[in-house]
């Protein structure tokens, strides 16, 4: 009985049923009791001042992205109601066992061990002790590919878009997607790309100066081609980009440094509504949405449209071996163009050898 009357008093200030049974078990703090957001601040101030005293720069890269991340969950209409969902929900965008993932979910459970221990918050709340099952481990028996995730569609990209927020951040975030869409780009050559004028042509032409240390060694500067995304009416999207960029009239958001630009993308779309049901979408066809998504769908439109694997393998910076392997339809489409036109035209077949995946 006195539960009873306990969650009706707080059905009475305003929270719904399940939340107010979850606040009398003390599975959810009352906002006005603890607040995650002066947590968040005291928890700041204890890094710089106390302590291993950190950097900003450490802050901002380690801690600041997965506990805003956390902070409005726990201060959402649906917060997660244990530790263990807390950071399934703000580790889910990276990479299984990857560093990134590591470190987000070191930093979130130490600030819970900080929220228990130092402001008194419901010992409920204590991470767990072994954080590997959060952490996860690389599927080794997939594709790379596939491990980062899958293509989006450019309906699919358009809506997403289509559903962000119209303020000045909203609209950087946007341009910072249609240019990994567009142009697919790493996360990070958002940060290492340029406008020049081709010296043969004489034609403005976007060029990325990233270079990506693989097992050969450097990825060398490119030379990248648009492609722009298709509509529900096959219109093609013209948004301006290089005359944009040219004209200082594109700004993108903050990205911070490596890995950074992954990380803020992640967090920021982890906050959008669109995000959400694109990561749904994706996950009802057993697929998964993650930051690389863009650019793996810039490989898929290539090859839809009948570029050969070299070309876009150039356009991106990488070999054409790493793109056959990260990307199986590369070689599934061309094989399919290739018995297409020998069945419609078996002069055809013979007229110009089909390269193999490994020249």
């Amino acid at each position: 009985m006195a539960r009873v009357r306990n969650i009706y008093v707080l059905t009475l200030e305003g929270h719904d049923l399940l939340t107010a049974a979850a606040i009398a078990d003390g599975k959810v703090i009352r906002q006005e009791d603890n607040s995650w957001a002066d947590a968040k601040e005291r928890f700041r101030i204890q890094k710089f001042e106390h302590g291993a005293a950190i950097k900003a720069i450490t802050w901002d890269q380690k801690y600041e992205p997965v506990l805003s991340m956390a902070v409005e969950l726990l201060t959402s209409g649906k917060p997660p109601s244990a530790p263990a969902d807390l950071l399934d929900a703000c580790l889910r965008d990276w990479q299984p066992g990857s560093r990134s993932r590591q470190i987000r979910a070191q930093s979130l459970a130490q600030f819970l061990r900080f929220c228990v221990d130092r402001l008194h918050f419901p010992d409920h709340w204590r991470p767990p002790l072994n954080l590997q099952v959060h952490i996860g481990a690389p599927n080794r028996d997939s594709a790379p590919g596939q491990r980062k995730g899958h293509p989006f569609t450019d309906l699919e990209i358009l809506a997403l878009i289509d559903s962000l927020p119209q303020d000045p951040p909203g609209r950087r975030w946007s341009d910072a997607i249609r240019l990994m869409a567009e142009l697919g780009l790493r996360p990070i050559e958002l940060q290492h790309i340029s406008v020049k004028r081709d010296p043969a042509s004489d034609e403005l032409i976007w060029w990325c100066a990233y270079r990506k240390r693989t097992g050969g060694g450097l990825t060398a500067p490119r030379r990248i081609h648009p492609l722009p995304l298709t509509d529900w009416d096959g219109r093609r999207q013209d948004w301006q980009l290089l005359q944009r960029w040219q004209n200082g009239a594109v700004e993108l958001p903050p990205l911070g440094n490596v890995p950074g630009a992954g990380d803020a993308i992640g967090t920021y779309l982890g906050r959008q509504q669109g995000w959400h049901d694109l990561r749904q979408r994706l996950e009802a066809r057993e697929e998964r949405a993650v930051p690389y998504s863009f650019r793996h769908s810039y490989s898929l439109r290539a090859h839809k449209l009948g570029i050969d694997p070299g070309s876009v393998a150039l356009s991106m910076g990488h070999s054409l071996e790493v793109h056959l392997r990260s990307y199986p339809w590369s070689s599934a489409c061309g094989a399919a163009a290739a018995f297409s036109r020998a069945l419609q035209d078996p002069k055809a077949a013979t007229a110009k050898p089909i390269a193999s995946a490994e020249s």
